[in-house]
């Protein structure tokens, strides 16, 4: 019996996002897996922000190297955390059933945002949702705040914040449901993109694999990320600029996409929303909307 070697960072989440995917491998094809648990450049560099530093990719560099070098046969992501624009050798195999799109309240004194009192200090080094919680309260100290969720939490814990932004799928997948004390979901609030859906990353020229790992994928979801992800390649979007972009299935099976960019202290938004069956090419028509609202000045603001 073959054995799949599935490079995975070392935190928590990590590691249970490639325990929840080997566990369906091992249940629906003819692979044994194995896990090889490594720790990236963008986990190591805690002191500055992502966007100062290369962005979301450094969490991606030394799993695409552990494939390329023959260590490892695939790499599992968060998939918000991988860029739009995949190095040429890599590609997406499979996507599983997105869970909670949301972002996720998480406070120890106040039950939701509008209950902070003025100049609480709220953690997140997110440039969208700082962009969208200056937009709702102006009024706020947005403060950095990175590591794993456990180092997240402990933070707040310790009372150097009122309150911090995560992302409700990773509180729920590690356990921490009774944390989240109110969710920001939208209309009113976007997610990142591809925010609760997980995904498999391998090399192009394994051809027999990825047919193999094709099979597993959750199609409706597949779709709505391909959309997101095609707006963000057309916005040459990274954790440098604020935006938010959310995609949902439709009984008619069209695909619904909302997405916004935002100025990073708030004052400014642009959004648009359209529907349409073909996935990227709807994503890139919703970024030509925001483009031709002045989404590039926006843009510009964060560089």
């Amino acid at each position: 019996m073959k054995t799949i070697t599935i490079a995975t960072r070392e935190s928590a989440l990590a590691m249970w996002q490639s325990k929840y995917v080997a566990a369906i491998i091992e249940a629906k094809t003819d692979y044994k897996t194995k896990l090889l648990p490594m720790t990236t450049e963008g986990d190591q560099r805690l002191e500055v922000t992502l966007n100062k530093i290369g962005g979301k990719g450094l969490f991606l560099k030394e799993l695409e190297q552990s494939m390329l070098s023959g260590e490892a046969d695939i790499a599992v992501h968060s998939m918000k955390d991988v860029p739009a624009d995949l190095p040429e050798d890599f590609q997406i195999c499979a996507v599983f059933p997105r869970a909670d799109d949301s972002d996720a309240f998480v406070s120890n004194s106040y039950e939701k945002l509008s209950d902070l009192p003025e100049g609480a200090i709220v953690g997140t080094s997110s440039l969208r949702r700082q962009a969208q919680l200056l937009s709702l309260r102006p009024d706020l100290a947005i403060q950095p705040l990175r590591g794993n969720v456990n180092s997240r939490l402990k933070k707040l814990d310790d009372g150097l914040y009122d309150a911090i932004i995560l992302a409700s799928a990773g509180l729920k997948r590690l356990g921490f449901d009774e944390r989240i004390k109110s969710r920001l979901t939208a209309p009113q609030w976007l997610p990142a993109v591809s925010q609760g859906a997980v995904g498999i990353e391998c090399l192009k020229s394994n051809d027999e694999l990825a047919a193999v790992l094709k099979q597993l994928a959750d199609e409706q979801t597949w779709q709505c990320v391909r959309a997101e992800r095609a707006l963000n390649l057309k916005l040459n979007g990274s954790c440098s600029v604020a935006i938010g972009a959310l995609a949902s299935y439709q009984l008619d099976d069209t695909i619904a996409l909302k997405a916004g960019v935002f100025s990073p202290d708030g004052t400014q938004a642009i959004i648009a929303r359209q529907q349409g069956y073909d996935p990227v090419q709807l994503g890139e028509l919703v970024a030509e909307d925001l483009l031709a609202q002045g989404a590039a000045e926006i843009l510009s603001l964060a560089d």
